[in-house]
């Protein structure tokens, strides 16, 4: 008895002096990052959310093999600095296994740097700069598409439907924005667009009537931004008030397909275009279930950032789950030999052009209608027509 009991005393003093890690025996902690304060809250928090509910069905259906899974969150503020520090605290202080999450691409690139010089798997579930897999780092996954591939179906809709002439480009002065503006340029160029206006703006600013006088002078027969979704209600609703109207105005992605984007914009976002990566009703299994689960649990929508998170989720348990140890390098092996299919698609990590480790998909592209977010392009995917020409006085009034 005494033996057992000394036993148990050394084990004790041990655990509190950091040599036996108890909880890491029970518990397989992986690091999220995420904006859950600051301008791009909005998205941190849907992404959040969504990784809650998938953690919770996880640990509910027996964990990873038996061992319960915990999720550690780190707020990035929005700022690359903040990020770096956040993967640094959470790999050298907290001792994740892996990490995930990373939204905004200039963050994303911080956390992936940092990964990469530690040699700890970061799962990448929405930071969308092409350079992010085009750096030959084998610690880094991506399972969203790059900003180069956001505008796919906006452009066999640009060529079978609209057949614009002149386009005026608007974004956001980040890797994501500057990134994605130069992609869709070069997608311009290859069809034939003649780009009358590139403009890159700050975020965060309360007049863009100056960058849309420009617009205005020039008359595009599309306008295409890139913006978080302050910026980009902004940009709708100063639009409006200078009836400045373009064939159609498309979002790429990002601040243009939240719920919070007509709560912000109001009528002036009727019939605004965005590309988009997922929707509710794509035949993938589970999306729809994950949409309805998700608004019965939180009262309100969800969209493509939050099947993103919900998608890494159930990534990570796969990989934890196959790898032969809870080692780095174990664990990066089973994230390079993933195959298995999302609510948000098929996730496979393949090389091609300059990019490693990098998922691959569709796009879709969606439309505001009647207030509601219509998947519309492509047309046998279609949950509305689209709405096109667009009378903008009409939808102003």
């Amino acid at each position: 008895m005494r033996k057992w009991l000394a036993v148990a005393i050394c084990l004790g003093l041990l655990s509190a002096w950091g040599t036996v890690p108890v909880l890491a025996q029970d518990t397989l902690r992986v690091g999220i990052i995420l904006p859950l304060t600051g301008a791009k809250a909005k998205f941190g928090e849907i992404e959040k959310l969504s990784f809650d509910m998938a953690l919770k069905e996880i640990n509910d259906a027996g964990g990873i093999n038996g061992k319960k899974l915990e999720f550690l969150y780190e707020d990035d503020t929005g700022r690359p600095e903040v990020a770096r520090s956040a993967a640094e605290k959470l790999i050298n202080k907290d001792k994740v296994l892996m990490l995930g999450g990373g939204y905004g691409s200039s963050e994303t690139f911080a956390i992936a740097g940092v990964a990469q010089q530690n040699r700890k798997p970061f799962l990448v579930n929405t930071g969308s700069d092409d350079k992010i897999t085009e750096q030959n780092w084998d610690y880094v996954f991506r399972l969203n598409p790059p900003v180069s591939e956001y505008p796919k179906a906006l452009e066999s809709f640009l060529t079978e439907v609209v057949k614009p002439k002149t386009v005026a480009i608007l974004y956001e002065n980040t890797n994501f924005g500057s990134s994605g503006a130069k992609e869709f340029k070069q997608i311009c160029e290859r069809l034939g667009l003649e780009v009358v206006v590139e403009e890159g703006y700050e975020h965060g600013g309360v007049d863009f009537k100056p960058i849309l006088v420009k617009v205005k002078d020039k008359n595009p027969d599309l306008i295409y931004m890139i913006s978080y979704v302050m910026d980009a209600a902004l940009l709708m609703r100063q639009s409006m008030e200078l009836r400045i109207q373009p064939k159609l105005f498309v979002g790429g992605g990002a601040g243009f397909t939240l719920p919070e984007f007509p709560k912000n914009a109001g009528k002036a976002a009727e019939k605004v275009f965005s590309a988009t990566l997922w929707y509710q009703t794509l035949q993938y299994p589970g999306a729809m279930d994950y949409y309805n689960k998700f608004v019965e649990t939180y009262k309100k929508d969800t969209e493509y950032h939050g099947a993103e998170a919900y998608a890494a989720a159930y990534v990570i348990a796969d990989a934890l789950k196959r790898a032969k140890s809870t080692g780095p390098d174990d664990i990066r092996k089973a994230l390079s030999e993933t195959d298995m299919m999302t609510v948000f698609g098929p996730v496979k990590f393949i090389s091609y052009d300059k990019k490693t480790n990098q998922n691959r998909l569709p796009t879709y592209l969606v439309q505001w209608i009647d207030g509601r977010l219509e998947l519309v392009w492509p047309k046998d995917l279609a949950t509305k027509p689209y709405v096109y020409p667009i009378d903008w006085q009409a939808e102003w009034k």
